[in-house]
């Protein structure tokens, strides 16, 4: 059975401080953070300071050489190339790579490069973490869901993540029907993440208002349309699904992409309505809400990067 010891983090944001902070308070795990070189010296001379208190982590460049047991990439979809330029030196044979990237893409474009034997399906879901500058604040409420496509009988890959995650106090989910699993994680994604940054929405916002919702559901209708073309099964259920998650949200917080809007960093909407709108034009589906919110959000992308 494979051991994971030495963990190599992409990715220093929202999501990926959660996982920092976490695997560097297991005493049996050697975590290193990987950064180009003006990230180190920024974040040597301005440390992440997680709900209050201030971190230390052990940061190296893609100069360095060492095999990882475990890579977790926690960036934007924008740096996966870069990331997969970054980590060569760090994946040996029995390397394990999690994405938890947005989107549908990583696994695949991971699978190529590295192998399919090193790549799990992943993906982050929970309260939204609020990030500004060096300062994240997160309440805990999460889960890792990972796997490999379908999992009625734990792969080894899948067993040594479930051991270091049991380990290092990292709450997880390995559904039986991965595919399914991910569609409804990017429902959720096309869904609020788009709905809210055009209408600057709150959770509370989607909760309280029927029409504000409604633009959401109809995001979603049309990638859940498409997820059925694709041979996801039981698509009926993913709308409903999603619904319950969303009404459990904390009402006061904003979606990642909505924060990345406030911050006037570019948004991830080429893997949301960008790829429902391809999607649809391969398998004959109307797309028209996708269609639009990706003309919308891209002209608020290029707003945003003139100033």
């Amino acid at each position: 059975m494979k051991k994971i010891n030495n963990v190599l983090l992409c990715g220093l944001g929202a999501i990926g401080s959660i996982y920092a902070v976490k695997i560097s308070q297991y005493k049996d795990a050697r975590l290193s953070v990987l950064v180009d070189e003006a990230r180190l010296i920024r974040y040597k001379s301005s440390p992440l300071v997680f709900n209050g208190q201030e971190y230390a982590f052990n940061y190296i460049t893609k100069d360095n050489s060492y095999i990882a047991d475990l890579i977790i990439i926690a960036t934007k979809n924008n740096q996966l190339h870069s990331v997969i330029d970054s980590i060569n030196n760090f994946v040996g044979r029995d390397t394990i790579i999690l994405s938890l990237l947005n989107g549908l893409k990583s696994e695949d474009i991971l699978s190529t490069v590295f192998g399919k034997d090193k790549v799990l399906y992943s993906y982050y879901i929970g309260h939204t973490s609020t990030r500004i500058g060096r300062n994240v604040v997160h309440d805990d409420v999460y889960k890792t869901v990972f796997g490999e496509s379908y999992n009625s009988k734990y792969s080894n890959n899948v067993l040594a993540v479930r051991n270091f995650f049991d380990s290092a106090n990292i709450k997880y989910e390995i559904p039986v029907d991965m595919d399914y699993s991910r569609w409804w994680k990017f429902l959720v994604n096309v869904g609020y993440n788009q709905a809210s940054a055009v209408l600057n929405a709150s959770y509370g916002d989607f909760q309280k208002s029927e029409a504000v919702n409604d633009i959401a559901i109809n995001l979603m209708k049309e990638a859940a349309d498409v997820a059925k073309a694709v041979g996801v099964k039981n698509t009926d259920k993913l709308i409903p699904e999603v619904l319950k998650v969303i009404a459990t949200m904390l009402p006061e917080t904003r979606t990642s992409m909505l924060q990345d809007i406030d911050a006037k960093r570019q948004t991830e909407v080429d893997v949301f309505a960008g790829y429902v709108s391809e999607l649809g034009k391969k398998y004959g589906i109307n797309t028209p809400y996708n269609d639009m919110f990706f003309k919308i959000i891209k002209a608020m992308d290029d707003k945003n990067s003139k100033k």
